[in-house]
């Protein structure tokens, strides 16, 4: 086990097939050509649908600007910088609207794995099961992550994580967290 860090200002922007902003992918576990888990920052400045993802649970938190309203097979969910994490299908017919300009918002997809995604402030511990990946997510504040033994100090805008071998002692310390926790085995 292996804690491995990336910063949002070291990976390149991906414009999207729409126009309406860019993506910044941190993580594809355990490939970009077949992900499990995929982490990505998303600037968004045009309203508009998203992209279907058969087969993929999504999630989704406002980092920066005035927020969004998610319209997810018909169903309204304004969202802002605080709110907790939004999760949905991406099967579902998915339509964006920025309530006051452009956002940064946090993305979270799983296929063919578990797991939810929180906002945390604060210190928080917990114990990761086996075969669980952990990652964290600094936005505005630096932070403190430690997995079993080993430390990571995350700069703002930088995520960690890591795959757990064995039942492992977590413990998480900073403002402005989103942490998401993913069962790997045994899943769809």
């Amino acid at each position: 086990m292996k804690i491995q860090t990336v910063a949002l200002a070291n990976v390149p922007p991906q414009p999207w097939k729409n126009g309406g902003g860019v993506t910044r992918e941190l993580l594809a576990w355990p490939e970009a050509a077949s992900w499990r888990v995929r982490i990505s920052v998303a600037e968004v400045t045009a309203d508009g649908p998203f992209s279907r993802f058969e087969g993929v649970q999504r999630w989704f938190a406002v980092l920066q600007g005035d927020g969004v309203r998610l319209t997810v097979d018909r169903q309204v969910t304004e969202l802002r910088i605080g709110d907790a994490p939004h999760g949905f299908s991406g099967e579902a017919e998915t339509a964006c609207t920025l309530l006051g300009g452009p956002t940064r918002d946090f993305n979270l997809m799983l296929r063919g794995a578990l797991g939810t995604l929180r906002r945390l402030s604060g210190a928080t511990e917990a114990t990761v099961d086996a075969t669980n990946l952990i990652a964290v997510y600094a936005e505005s504040a630096r932070a403190e992550v430690r997995f079993g033994l080993e430390t990571c100090l995350l700069e703002p805008g930088s995520l960690c994580w890591a795959v757990a071998d064995a039942p492992t002692p977590l413990a998480m310390r900073g403002d402005d967290l989103l942490w998401a926790c993913l069962a790997l085995e045994n899943t769809p």
